[in-house]
């Protein structure tokens, strides 16, 4: 994951933290009995936050990864962060299975090659119960200081063992709780170095864990960020920008304001219908906001989307590959909906590439055969895609899902995502590419 937050701050009182645990003027101890020597000798991730609070004062947060350990003494006025589910709780949860899960482990040792595939099922399905009950402990409060349970973040998939107990969730579940506003966040590796820790480092939080959960608690997925812009990935339902009236203001630009106070007004600078998913770009300041229009008014960003279209467009004749000419206008009758106009509408130019031809199964089970098609716009027309897609001047093919221009079914989302971006940094001038797998 790339690190939501700037981390210069809290990476200075990372280091002093660990100054203090050297000199024996902090102790890092372990809170569980029975600690095995290997486990003893790891070492662990120190995390800080530094956040502001509700009179506008800055204050530190420090936590270790983790269940087991914790940091004793007092650095500065900050405080220490507990875990959010104690290991007392933990180990109740898991003390059900836990002796038939070594029975097992015991006979697996001593069985027969032909009792081996029963046993390691058998234990599998204890394990995974256990870590149900574990997971069901989890819940963590989010940017819009609600309260989620692990399993609706994650969608009721098991998420791995320890999900939950990196620095990176205790710290932010703690301010959202709090009605604290991260201003830096940092994790340092304390211990022996290994092949992928290295000592006194800092490390963004992980992919494997907090890459399943920090997306949401934060409300954003953030794929990059600095002082001018970020780069997100926007998930298909969410509004770019606010709408009119109070159900159509969550939204990326607001929920992008509410983590970063000090982003100017108006941060947009260009968007995704509320249907698509994928890569968008805000900008921080006054100046890369007008750099960054500039550079989508005069062509000079390049876009590439995926989609889904519900159908074989080899059967209707069309290429491999091409680009369309097409002209659409708003019907002013049927709003937002744009329909076909040779002469007072705005020209759309859409290169395509067909890249495979696959099965497909809807939320209601229906099988059908779809195209997975490559999208080049060189124009930002609103709906340009879905109308490439499905209008009879285009493909006459719609993309699955669409509301609009084709069907959707109940829990099916529009397939067409955001894959890929490229423009200048409007600070650096360095040329910014950035990719993003889509979920279908």
């Amino acid at each position: 994951m790339f690190p939501p937050f700037d981390e210069a701050l809290a990476f200075k009182y990372c280091k002093e933290i660990i100054s203090l645990l050297e000199e024996k003027k902090l102790s890092l101890v372990y809170t569980t009995e029975k600690i095995s020597a290997e486990r003893f000798a790891n070492g662990i991730m120190i995390g800080v936050l530094v956040a502001k609070n509700s009179a506008q004062e800055n204050k530190i947060f420090f936590t270790v990864s983790g269940i087991s350990r914790k940091i004793e003494g007092k650095f500065q006025d900050a405080i220490f962060v507990e875990p959010i589910v104690s290991s007392k709780k933990i180990m109740s949860a898991l003390q059900k299975n836990d002796k038939e899960i070594h029975l097992l482990t015991e006979k697996l040792k001593a069985c027969r090659k032909e009792e081996v595939q029963d046993l390691q099922f058998r234990r599998s399905a204890f394990t995974s119960e256990s870590l149900e009950k574990v997971h069901e402990l989890y819940s963590f409060y989010c940017f819009d200081g609600k309260n989620r349970p692990l399993k609706q973040i994650c969608k009721n998939r098991l998420p791995p063992t320890g999900t939950g107990d990196c620095c990176a969730p205790k710290l932010l579940n703690f301010a959202f709780k709090n009605n604290l506003t991260p201003l830096s966040m940092c994790e340092v590796f304390y211990g022996k170095s290994t092949e992928n820790k290295i000592s006194d480092c800092k490390y963004s939080p992980c992919d494997e864990r907090c890459g399943l959960i920090l997306p949401e608690i934060l409300g954003l997925k953030i794929l990059y960020r600095d002082n001018d812009l970020i780069v997100v990935n926007k998930q298909s339902g969410l509004l770019s920008v606010p709408g009119r009236g109070p159900e159509k203001q969550d939204c990326i630009v607001n929920r992008l304001k509410k983590l970063f106070p000090e982003c100017i007004e108006q941060p947009s600078v260009h968007r995704l219908d509320m249907e698509t998913s994928g890569l968008m770009i805000l900008a921080f300041t006054k100046d890369a906001h007008r750099n960054l229009c500039r550079q989508f008014e005069e062509g000079l960003v390049q876009k590439k989307y995926v989609a889904l279209l519900d159908g074989i467009l080899a059967k209707k004749g069309i290429p491999q590959s091409g680009t369309m000419e097409l002209y659409f206008r708003l019907d002013i009758e049927n709003r937002p909906h744009q329909i076909w106009d040779s002469v007072y509408g705005k020209k759309a130019i859409t290169e395509w590439k067909i890249l495979d031809v696959e099965k497909y199964l809807s939320p209601l089970e229906n099988k059908k055969n779809v195209t997975r098609v490559l999208f080049i716009p060189h124009t930002g027309r609103t709906h340009q895609l879905r109308l490439a897609s499905a209008d009879s001047h285009g493909f006459g093919v719609p993309i699955i899902g669409d509301t609009l221009y084709g069907h959707c079914e109940p829990g099916e989302r529009l397939m067409l995502h955001s894959c890929y971006i490229k423009f200048t940094h409007p600070s650096t001038g360095k040329v910014m590419e950035f990719n993003c797998e889509c979920d279908f």
